[in-house]
């Protein structure tokens, strides 16, 4: 048996005790604090670490702005793209999809994959992209959210500053970009994890080893298997999957000479699956909308939001474990268009059976949430 086989039974069998895990951890509160403590403490250890012990080359920092090309180039292909797919153009779940689907959450898909996979320098190059990706979630993706939610509600006013308040504090709030500022100011400075006192480098790589096995003990524990909702989600997941596969392969036609470990950075970091933060600007919104004593349009609908989320992660964990599976095999750009092209394909068999009227006519996405 191969190691890469071995590794990703290893990984499974964390994500099963997570999933045996499900009734001690049913409690929401408990559920947010293990994501709390992911996303606080454990995840930004490891970034940390992977950081200082890596040989950051200056000429790296044009991966942030890949990967936010990558967000821009993926939220245009979906804005010409949704309305294919029953996705009446301005709604409410048209909104929703075009929000969540180019965002990338790596911290909690992707960077434990890279760490077991392919050791610090790949983790390190994929928390220097989601600088990029951060940009995008954290800013941009604010930014689109409320300029939506002021074009249907034209009568409610807010100062620029309180918005850009609430941006810097959202952005302040996240430990992840604290760390990543650090890291990259002491390594600029030469500082190196072995140039730190002992006890205070022992206790950072203590931390940054519980980020594999809870990350994957969370999935376990939160997927949610509600075949209905994976029927109407895991298309259009699988277009997004398929659009990624891709842009990175026509990335490699271009780049044949990166290493083994870069083309998979480059295959798997933008299959990570949808960030939680573009939630939480929908959340926000929808919060002005209930707060109001005028009966608002909604902007987004937090249902389908919720039920997008919870297909996704998943999702791109089985996309991760296949790519890694089988390594050598995704490092060609020849079988990254080849999986795109068939992703892309099932993802539209539904549709355009519709489109012929091969199958039944159901309900538009949009109106099916309304109604539940």
């Amino acid at each position: 048996m191969s190691l890469a086989v071995q590794k990703t039974l290893s990984l499974l069998l964390l994500l099963a005790i997570g999933f045996l895990l499900r009734k001690k951890l049913n409690d929401p509160a408990k559920q947010k604090g293990l994501k709390t403590l992911i996303l606080t403490v454990a995840l930004p250890a490891i970034i940390f670490v992977a950081l200082l012990k890596a040989e950051v080359q200056w000429d790296l920092l044009a991966l942030p702005v890949m990967a936010l090309a990558f967000n821009f180039i993926l939220y245009f292909i979906l804005k010409y793209t949704l309305p294919l797919f029953g996705l009446e153009k301005d709604s409410s779940p048209y909104r929703t999809y075009l929000l969540l689907f180019p965002s990338l959450a790596p911290g909690q898909s992707c960077f434990p994959f890279l760490i077991e996979y392919l050791g610090d320098d790949a983790l390190a190059w994929g928390a220097l992209a989601d600088i990029g990706n951060k940009i995008f979630v954290l800013v941009i993706a604010y930014m689109m959210a409320m300029n939506w939610y002021f074009k249907l509600n034209k009568d409610f006013k807010v100062s620029n500053g309180e918005k850009i308040k609430s941006l810097l504090l959202s952005l302040l709030n996240e430990p992840i970009n604290i760390v990543i500022i650090l890291a990259l100011g002491l390594v600029s400075m030469g500082i190196h994890l072995e140039s730190l006192p002992t006890f205070m480098s022992s206790a950072i790589s203590t931390l940054s080893n519980l980020m594999t096995p809870l990350v994957l003990i969370f999935i376990g524990v939160a997927v949610v298997f509600n075949w209905k909702q994976i029927r109407k989600i895991a298309g259009l997941l699988m277009i997004r999957s398929g659009l990624t596969f891709l842009l990175s392969g026509m990335v490699l036609l271009f780049a044949p000479q990166l290493s083994y470990a870069a083309i998979l950075v480059l295959v798997v970091f933008p299959q990570s699956a949808i960030s939680f933060w573009p939630f939480a600007h929908m959340a926000s919104v929808t919060a002005l909308e209930q707060d109001s004593e005028k009966k608002r349009n909604k902007t987004f609908d937090m249902e389908l939001a919720v039920n997008i989320l919870a297909c996704s992660l998943p999702f791109s964990t089985l996309i991760m474990l296949t790519v890694f599976s089988f390594g050598e095999l995704f490092a060609s750009s020849t079988t990254l268009l080849v999986i795109g092209f068939v992703l892309i394909g099932l993802g539209i068999i539904k549709p355009l059976l519709k489109w012929f009227n091969l199958i039944e006519y159901e309900p538009a996405l949009e109106k099916e949430t309304h109604s539940s």
